[in-house]
């Protein structure tokens, strides 16, 4: 048998071995670097938790603005609280109301 003879022989029987591990070895990058690989993976759990935080917060903000809302509502408004409430805002008085004023103090600052 000639030297030539030997090498086809043998790249013959290395030739399904160094296929079966390419396509081995394709696989294996794609389950750890492709678009569903373990890498993207990690990334979309870090995403997920980046949402999940931003959405607990405009639940949070939501529900704040629903109180307020709520509080504004005909049926749970208290009218004597908002009219005490309107004059402290617009620095108002009513004619009948009683206004005690204090003597002015030296100023601090």
């Amino acid at each position: 048998m000639g030297f030539w003879a030997n090498v086809k022989r043998r790249l013959k029987a290395a030739t399904a071995p160094l296929l079966l591990l390419s396509v081995a070895a394709f696989f294996g990058w794609n389950a750890t670097q492709g678009n569903h690989g373990l890498v993207a993976y990690a990334q979309r759990q870090v995403m997920l938790a980046q949402v999940q935080a931003d959405n607990a917060a405009a639940r949070s903000e939501r529900d704040a603005w629903l109180r307020r809302i709520a509080g504004l509502q005909a049926s749970h408004l208290d009218p004597d609280l908002l009219d005490e409430r309107a004059r402290a805002m617009l620095n108002y008085a009513d004619p009948r109301d009683v206004v005690v004023l204090y003597p002015q103090t030296d100023k601090l600052f």
